[in-house]
């Protein structure tokens, strides 16, 4: 093998930075980060996220109050052109990067398989 894993992973990395995909969210998301309201919209819809996120780890269940801001902050930022601008080029970067991870996981999945 001429080149060991992480030197393949790192390149990797290099070619995901010049993928269209990639620099169409960065795009994206420099676009969002001008228009100061629905930045810091976006930046409290990730915190709530986050916050479920440790709650759920947790074992703690959601309240209705939790319920109540999901739904008030999924409202807002569905009004946003430019948080959903970004989410959309973020959906499609995904897709590669799902693609990629299926890839190489490919020998684990083929183990158990067998």
């Amino acid at each position: 093998m001429a080149n060991n894993i992480y030197d393949t992973a790192n390149g990797l990395e290099r070619e995901v930075r010049q993928l269209p995909e990639f620099q169409a969210l960065e795009e994206a998301f420099a676009e969002l980060k001008k228009n100061e309201t629905a930045y810091a919209l976006f930046k409290d819809f990730q915190a709530f996220q986050q916050s479920l996120q440790e709650k759920q780890m947790r074992g703690e269940d959601f309240s209705d109050e939790d319920a109540d801001k999901a739904q008030d902050l999924a409202t807002k930022v569905q009004q946003e052109a430019a948080i959903n601008e970004l989410m959309s080029k973020e959906q499609q970067f995904s897709t590669i990067i799902n693609d990629l991870n299926r890839i190489i996981m490919a020998p684990i999945r083929e183990l158990y398989e067998g």
